[in-house]
């Protein structure tokens, strides 16, 4: 299995080298050059296994033994799942008429530690193998940063540098980043949006010179191993909601930079029978907008209750838009263009036509999130983060939706307090959090200061 680019410019490279490039050379995001397909028979055998013995056929897929052994690749897998507090890694619940896939287990409380333990895990293993120094640059909305650095903290051969915009995350997701005071931890709080952080970001990937003299690294889920260990979980949802039966489902998925909702399209694509993918945004609309009109504008970022979703600009998009382009980089590249010149672009009836019917697409007000935190905490005595409550809301009562609940509902205590009148239960790994010290740079929101901070940190 290789991969290539969305626009086009890179030759087919290896997994390993997928990893560690990040952001293609090209500007492109890495996809692997054909989609694996599984049969009936084989989605049935892997309905009976663990979420780590699944983790391991899924991702054994698009990882050739000769670059990776599977030996090898195994015990990277059982490490990254070791470490979460539940049996069954990413459980899944009923709740009333729907199920929940609970992705809230692993180290930082976030559907983001399924991919960043795993890709923590590979970063090691390759830099084992290859020598060198790996520096990673990402910027969070809120989860990412801090699954990112619990992902490599301390771990020998990579510095990280997190941003994040200053007073538009959670209390308690910039706590979990700051609060973690390791030598080769960074994190900057840029005066902007998310937005103005991921555009950081790939500045400076797209200065070729820098990216190659200080060794960059990407944690965001422009990264391509981070979208295949999410797959994972849609099969393994699958497989818990079907028993042996091989019934079509409907995820509805709480959605900002489209990383985890492309994972589920993905395995759509290998062959898992969905029926249809609820694509649920909070006011920041670009992505709903598309696909009930065919236009993607940037606006304004707002802030929301949903802090992580607040998103205009999402990178993961332009790996959709390459297969509904039927995988044409040229014409992928122009829209792309187009988007950094006009700001948007729009499609032609007959490729909006394409999307349907297996995306749909909601947007979700703050009063409908907050009424639908407080109608299941009442109806069914369960605690929906607002993230996840944005999901629900979406899926508009339709019965046996899995809704994928991509964060404990500790992290936004405020909002479920606000919602339910009852602060949530505070998890073991949260206590104290709040009164820890911290160290955290604080920069304007420019790629000449975030690389010069880089500059002085690394020499």
């Amino acid at each position: 299995m290789r991969y290539i680019s969305t626009r086009g410019g890179v030759a087919p490279v290896t997994f390993s080298k997928a990893v560690m490039m990040g952001l293609a050379t090209d500007g492109g995001l890495l996809l692997p050059e054909k989609i694996p397909a599984v049969d009936n028979a084989t989605l049935n055998k892997w309905s009976k296994l663990s979420f780590a013995n699944l983790a391991k056929e899924v991702i054994g897929l698009f990882v050739e033994p000769r670059d990776i052994a599977k030996a090898d690749l195994d015990t990277i897998i059982e490490n990254s799942f070791a470490s979460f507090n539940h049996p069954d890694v990413t459980p899944v619940v009923k709740v009333g008429n729907r199920y929940v896939l609970e992705l809230f287990h692993g180290p930082t409380l976030a559907f983001k530690d399924v991919a960043l333990q795993f890709l923590g895990n590979l970063f090691e293993h390759i830099l084992a193998k290859q020598g060198g120094q790996l520096n990673i640059i990402g910027a969070t909305s809120g989860d990412t940063g801090s699954a990112a650095i619990y992902g490599v903290r301390g771990r020998k051969g990579i510095q990280i540098f997190i941003l994040h915009p200053n007073g538009r995350v959670s209390p308690i997701q910039e706590r979990q980043m700051t609060t973690v005071l390791d030598d080769n931890v960074h994190n900057i709080a840029i005066k902007g949006t998310f937005d103005d952080g991921q555009a950081i970001v790939k500045q400076l990937f797209n200065d070729l010179d820098f990216k190659n003299k200080y060794q960059l690294g990407a944690v965001n889920s422009i990264n391509w191993a981070r979208i295949l260990a999410q797959i994972v979980y849609y099969f393994y949802a699958w497989g818990q909601v079907n028993k042996g039966t091989n019934k079509t489902v409907t995820f509805s998925v709480p959605t900002g930079n489209f990383g985890d909702i492309f994972a589920g399209y993905m395995a759509h694509r290998m062959g898992l029978p969905i029926e249809n993918l609820i694509l649920a945004t909070n006011r920041n609309d670009i992505l709903s907008r598309f696909f009930n009109t065919g236009t993607y504008r940037a606006g304004t970022v707002a802030p929301t209750i949903s802090p992580s979703m607040d998103i205009q600009i999402s990178s993961n998009f332009e790996r959709y838009l390459y297969y509904l382009l039927d995988e044409d980089s040229a014409k992928l590249k122009s829209l792309m263009e187009q988007l950094d010149s006009d700001g948007g672009f729009s499609v032609t009836e007959d490729v909006l036509a394409k999307t349907k019917p297996l995306f749909l697409a909601k947007a979700v007000s703050e009063e409908e999130t907050s009424a639908a935190i407080k109608a299941v905490f009442k109806q069914d005595n369960y605690i929906l983060d607002p993230h996840s409550a944005v999901g629900v809301c979406a899926a508009n009562g339709r019965s046996d939706v899995i809704c994928l609940a991509t964060a404990h509902p500790a992290k936004f205590g405020q909002a479920v307090e606000d919602a339910t009148g009852r602060t949530p239960d505070v998890p073991a790994v949260l206590q104290g959090v709040m009164d820890s010290p911290t160290r955290c740079m604080l920069l304007p929101a420019t790629f000449e200061a975030v690389r010069d901070c880089m500059q002085k940190v690394l020499g």
